[in-house]
């Protein structure tokens, strides 16, 4: 029996054969009557065998992410014969084929740009350096159909660069092309033309294609492609090995544009084809930029007809156009900018330029000894001990005036952010540096009464404004907490989640009541896990949302940063070097702004998950009203609660989500557009977990755990502070 099947008559088609070219797989249905009698028929033969992984393929396709439906699961097999290999192999049906196939695409081309680009056809003329071209275009799925056109055979000499064998010599170029191809794909659609083009077949070649790729040698077919493709507004892509010279024109675009980008002037098209090869060359130099040729591919070209029989080139070159074509293609398929014009990839040039790698990490230097600001005199360390409390970011959103009988804190608005939502989490920094005031005063025995100023909103000055009388007072707990104030830190190691003890449990809630606020403090794992994932969910709004990143990101500080007083030193986030690789993709813009496109992103939450599902305690302090006063006496409680914690030989780490300081929906959206609803759904899923009553507010969280000291203590800024006159206490 012939391996083409030319005699084989199909149940139900007495009038029609059954033929099938010599480079294409049929496909066949065990369900279709028809078909199924075909390969009863193949089986019948001992001569073709038949292969069978439907196994291996099924298990594949249930493994996909996400999981695939049903209907797709169940789609019946086909069988693929191929007469050339005697063999016919088992494949998924066409939908289960191409979702596995195309499933390592994702998410370098998305699901839906796969669909768009599946519907391009697409001519490759020349297949000696189109053979690699078309290979690839089809196993990236970038077409529909692929047209092939070559009238040459395969010689010896050419397996140099063509990926076919031995037994393929004497074979049609295209037809060794399209055989690969089919064994990639049984469902591709490929036409040959094993005549190659004319021109009096190229117009029927180039009907309804979208894109042609001309990868010949002849000079002259190179014109008559392109006069003909401008005709239709087909773009006409090249690459040739020498330098890697990538060649596009956007006939689509530009109707009018001269073929060749012009560079062969006025010559005749008619009088190309009656040129020798010899008189050939000053032209092709011409359309090549003879200047920019390898110095051994302009040589080459002076030697055709003479030492060489036709112009050089290798495997490695042809092979490094293809991915440049597949390119080109697939920004034409999706309507990506890609102007006419050519670019040269090359990769000779690349390797001069070779340079060490640097490992992430490796150039960051040790950490200097951290040493707390020191003012003048006694109301200078007053101020000094203001300046050492937190804020988010670091941003440290105050001015400190220091006069001999008083201390100043005024909330400074410009230093506010898109998470700082009325300027509410800047209060609950400035209550934080009044409790370090008040701390230092007590230490110094000059502890005097306090005021909090709100200004409403609109009207001149700040926005909040505190001020620590200096008198001859005392408060006996808050001179106890002077050491331990100063010592306070952010610590940011993992830790362990061992329990905290009752007694420090109760120190904790006294802490904040002390301050008129209240400690809402989970402790189960169950309870930590849901916050945790809380968190996460935030998080990822916070990546995902451009301001917020951009914000996030500009606060990093690393070694050498021109303003290492301010912002988050990058040490300080304990990563290693694999984690400071992965910070280098968190920070890029485009990387989030393509996540968010693809409404993606659930890792950029996990390393919130993960040091808050590691917490001994989450530690919640609420105030029982909404105003930047409220927020102010919030902030002294958390500062209470945080230096108890330490005292307690706890890590303490601050956490805030977006929604932290956000009275309402309008604020969310304000602060996060794409995120407001998902936000107000968290905000209050997070309110409901810690028991946050009704007309209460949260004012920060603490991520409490034991774990090791920090590797680095955060800067502070002195020229925040702004002495006013004579200190107390100068001599």
């Amino acid at each position: 029996m012939t391996p083409g099947l030319r005699h084989i008559r199909r149940p139900g088609r007495p009038v029609r054969e059954l033929t099938i070219a010599t480079c294409t797989a049929v496909v066949l249905d065990a369900e279709n009557p028809a078909d199924r009698a075909v390969l009863d028929h193949l089986r019948a033969d001992s001569v073709i065998e038949f292969i069978d992984r439907r196994d291996t393929q099924l298990g594949e396709l249930r493994a996909l992410l996400p999981p695939p439906g049903p209907e797709l699961v169940a789609e019946p097999c086909r069988w693929a014969y191929y007469p050339w290999r005697r063999a016919a192999v088992a494949v998924l049906g066409p939908r289960g084929f191409r979702a596995v196939r195309f499933d390592r695409n994702r998410n370098v081309v998305t699901a839906d740009e796969q669909t768009r680009l599946c519907r391009l056809r697409i001519g490759v003329v020349g297949l000696s350096a189109g053979h690699v071209v078309a290979h690839t275009l089809a196993a990236q799925g970038l077409c529909g159909e692929l047209r092939l056109a070559d009238f040459d055979h395969l010689e010896l000499s050419n397996l140099n660069r063509v990926p076919a064998t031995l037994f393929d010599i004497g074979l049609n170029k295209a037809e060794a092309a399209a055989r690969r191809i089919a064994e990639l794909d049984p469902y591709l659609p490929v036409r040959i033309l094993d005549a190659g083009l004319t021109p009096d077949n190229v117009d029927d070649f180039l009907d309804g294609l979208n894109i042609v790729v001309e990868e010949c040698d002849s000079l002259d077919m190179k014109a008559v492609v392109r006069d003909r493709a401008r005709a239709r507004g087909i773009p006409v892509l090249m690459a040739t090995s020498d330098r890697g010279l990538v060649d596009v024109e956007r006939f689509d675009l530009e109707p009018q544009r001269p073929i060749l980008h012009g560079l062969l002037g006025d010559v005749d098209l008619a009088s190309l084809s009656r040129m020798t090869s010899r008189e050939k060359v000053p032209h092709m130099l011409r359309f090549l930029e003879a200047r920019h040729l390898s110095p051994r591919g302009a040589a080459s070209l002076l030697e055709i007809d003479r030492t060489l029989s036709t112009w050089p080139q290798v495997s490695g070159d042809v092979t490094a156009g293809a991915p440049a074509i597949a390119e080109a293609v697939r920004r034409i398929g999706l309507g990506e900018r890609l102007p006419s014009g050519r670019i040269r990839l090359d990769i000779s040039g690349a390797l001069d330029r070779l340079a060490e790698p640097t490992l992430p990490g490796s150039d960051v230097p040790e950490p200097p000894e951290y040493s707390d600001p020191a003012l003048p005199g006694v109301a200078g360390s007053i101020a000094a001990a203001a300046m050492r409390a937190p804020s988010g970011g670091n941003v440290q959103p105050w001015h400190i005036e220091t006069g001999p009988d008083d201390i100043a804190i005024r909330l400074a608005p410009e230093h506010t952010s898109l998470m700082d939502i009325g300027y509410r989490g800047s209060a609950v920094a400035l209550g934080a540096a009044l409790f370090n005031a008040k701390v230092a005063a007590a230490a110094q025995r000059m502890l005097g009464p306090v005021s909090l100023t709100e200004n409403p909103p609109g009207a001149d000055g700040a926005p909040l404004r505190a001020t620590l009388q200096l008198r001859d007072g005392a408060d006996a707990h808050l001179a106890g907490l002077y050491d331990a104030m100063l010592a306070r830190e952010t610590n940011r190691r993992l830790g362990t989640a061992d329990p905290i003890s009752d007694d420090s449990v109760g120190l904790l809630h006294a802490a904040a009541e002390r301050e008129g606020a209240r400690l809402h403090l989970l402790t189960s794992r169950s309870d930590i896990g849901k916050a945790a994932t809380i968190f996460a969910a935030s998080d990822r709004a916070r990546y995902l949302t451009p301001g917020l990143h951009r914000e996030m990101i500009s606060e990093l500080r690393w070694p050498g940063d021109s303003h290492p007083e301010t912002g988050i030193d990058i040490r300080s986030l304990e990563l290693d070097p694999g984690d400071l690789a992965v910070v280098d993709i968190l920070r890029r813009a485009d990387v989030m702004a393509t996540l968010a496109q693809w409404e993606a992103g659930s890792a950029l939450g996990e390393s919130i998950r993960r040091q808050v599902a590691a917490s001994s305690a989450l530690a919640v302090i609420s105030v029982a009203g909404g105003s930047l006063t409220d927020y102010a006496r919030g902030g002294s409680a958390v500062q209470a609660v945080w230096i108890t914690a330490q005292q307690q030989g706890l890590a303490v780490q601050p956490v805030a989500p977006i929604f932290l300081y956000a009275h309402g929906v309008g604020d969310l959206i304000a602060a996060s557009a794409g995120f407001g609803n998902e936000l107000r759904f968290l905000q209050e899923e997070f309110a409901q977990l810690v028991g946050i009553p009704s007309g209460a507010f949260p004012a920060l969280v603490l991520r409490v755990a034991v774990s090791e000291p920090p590797s680095v203590r955060s800067q502070r800024d002195r020229g925040r502070v702004h002495l006013r006159s004579r200190q107390v206490g100068l001599p």
